[in-house]
């Protein structure tokens, strides 16, 4: 196949148009890689509706890059047999040569973070106690992309029941950052983002409580979104809104939109444009005015991206909440541990207790301890904030705040014990900087704002209203437009085996 004669076909040119422009503009840009992996997943889906690249050829392609790469980065786990995986991407192609085309995933790879069920794959939740299990159903998320014509390849790490932003558990060990895979990938979606930044997963899912597809989009320089919480997830409405999320991470901004738009209860998220940052106005809360303990070089790489987004035309304030940050913390931590009644079945027997990690036991522990009262005044304390965003938000369009506290630290540390100095009492306080858009269920996405001098990635977060979903991408696509974060690749180690 001539990939170079690509551009000069009428067959995918017409595949361009009838796709929106916001997700067909790299085609144009030049001649197709030599490596398919190197297609961002929106090119892909056009080149393989445009029958220029073979589903046979897509999956070959991945499964060499993962072959040589992820023993390093240990992002896919629970591996479909490789014949298995080549044979179903010869249906997809017999498919596509009788004129049925599944959907804009057609044909491609895809792996789902194990917590999700996939029909006849492992379901381990990251925990030894499900070491052995198979799904016998797929899960809603799963169907979703399933019906757009995903193949599903296997899934992704993540932390014993997503807990905790290290991707490691007993099962499968720790992921490696895209950037170095002696550094954490961060969690509880790590092995997604780590999928994406080697480029081993065209795109990938993930979710969201505690930070958890924000912090691995900035660990591995990949787009992490948190979804306002209706948006995704039946349960909830916009009053009573859900901690987490399900939501999408890509490689750029158009695919994290194009996988949104697949898992959205209302798909209503094409044709999506840059916004005018010159009628933009933002809310830079750096570290809370020291509230937030922050490693050196954190708040200076994000003060330098909006310098970037200023000189667009924004105007940027530096601003702090009107609020008691401390209550703030209360209020997450008694409602995140209230949550944890549901695992005491895992807790009273004592067989499974054994194989549960210390920060799980201990956060069942603290939920026991919990009185109406205290959940009570937690619920009080959101309501509050979320009046605080409401008032904030008619003041600025987009508030913005480092979307990790520390770089990516050594995975064999489970979390860091202290921050520049400033010891961190519980394992999750090191994340609290995440918080403010979990308690608000509002619209967060991380955009990449460059590496330290050891090379390290990070992001910062940019929230929006709740429901102002579009709006938050929005911006994100025409941050991409003034940065150049995102072309910096990593130097991948390749499996020695």
């Amino acid at each position: 196949m001539k990939r170079r004669e690509f551009l000069k076909s009428s067959t995918a040119f017409a595949a361009l148009l009838s796709t929106p422009i916001s997700y067909s503009h790299g085609l144009f840009t030049g001649n197709l890689p030599s490596d398919i992996t190197d297609l961002s997943a929106s090119d892909l889906s056009v080149a393989i509706g445009a029958k220029q690249i073979s589903c046979f050829e897509v999956m070959q392609a991945y499964l060499s890059r993962i072959e040589r790469y992820n023993p390093v980065y240990n992002a896919i786990v629970s591996m479909v047999d490789h014949d298995e995986l080549l044979k179903q991407a010869k249906k997809a192609d017999e498919a596509l040569s009788k004129g049925e085309y599944w959907g804009w995933m057609h044909g491609m790879p895809h792996a789902i973070k194990d917590l999700a069920p996939v029909k006849g794959l492992p379901f381990t939740s990251g925990s030894p106690m499900f070491a052995n299990r198979i799904a016998e159903e797929d899960g809603s998320l799963v169907t979703k992309i399933r019906n757009q014509g995903a193949i599903f390849i296997g899934k992704t790490n993540t932390p014993e029941f997503g807990l905790g932003s290290q991707c490691y558990n007993p099962v499968f060990g720790a992921t490696g950052s895209a950037y170095n895979p002696k550094l954490t990938s961060g969690g509880s979606s790590g092995g997604a983002a780590c999928g994406l930044g080697t480029h081993m997963l065209p795109a990938a899912d993930g979710g969201d409580m505690m930070g958890s597809l924000r912090n691995p989009g900035a660990f591995n320089n990949v787009i992490g979104f948190r979804p306002s919480t209706t948006v995704v997830m039946e349960e909830g409405d916009a009053k009573d809104r859900l901690l987490w999320t399900s939501g999408p991470m890509g490689r750029d901004t158009r695919d994290t939109i194009r996988l949104l738009q697949t898992m959205a209860i209302d798909p209503v998220f094409d044709n999506l444009n840059a916004l005018d940052l010159t009628k933009i106005k933002m809310g830079w809360m750096g570290n809370l005015d020291n509230y937030l303990a922050m490693e050196p070089g954190i708040v200076e790489l994000c003060e330098s991206s909006l310098t970037k987004v200023s000189d667009a035309g924004a105007k940027i304030d530096s601003i702090k909440p009107n609020f008691i940050l401390s209550d703030l913390w209360q209020s997450w931590i008694t409602l995140r541990h209230s949550g944890r009644t549901s695992m005491m079945e895992y807790y009273v027997n004592p067989v499974h207790r054994k194989l549960l990690k210390p920060e799980l036991i201990w956060e069942i522990e603290q939920s026991l301890v919990l009185s109406e009262a205290d959940i009570s005044n937690a619920k009080r304390i959101r309501k509050d904030w979320n009046n605080t965003l409401d008032s904030l938000f008619e003041k600025y369009d987009f508030l913005v705040l480092p979307t990790a506290q520390v770089f990516p630290y050594s995975k064999e540390i489970h979390w860091p014990k202290e921050i520049n100095g400033r010891a961190m009492d519980t394992y999750h306080r090191w994340m609290e900087v995440v918080i403010l858009g979990s308690l608000g269920g509002i619209p967060v996405v991380n955009v990449p704002v460059g590496f330290d001098v050891k090379g390290r990635p990070m992001g910062m977060q940019i929230m929006g209203k709740f429901g102002d979903d579009k709006r938050v991408l929005e911006f994100a696509l025409a941050y991409e437009r003034i940065t150049n974060h995102l072309n910096r690749r990593p130097k991948l180690i390749a499996s020695s085996k």
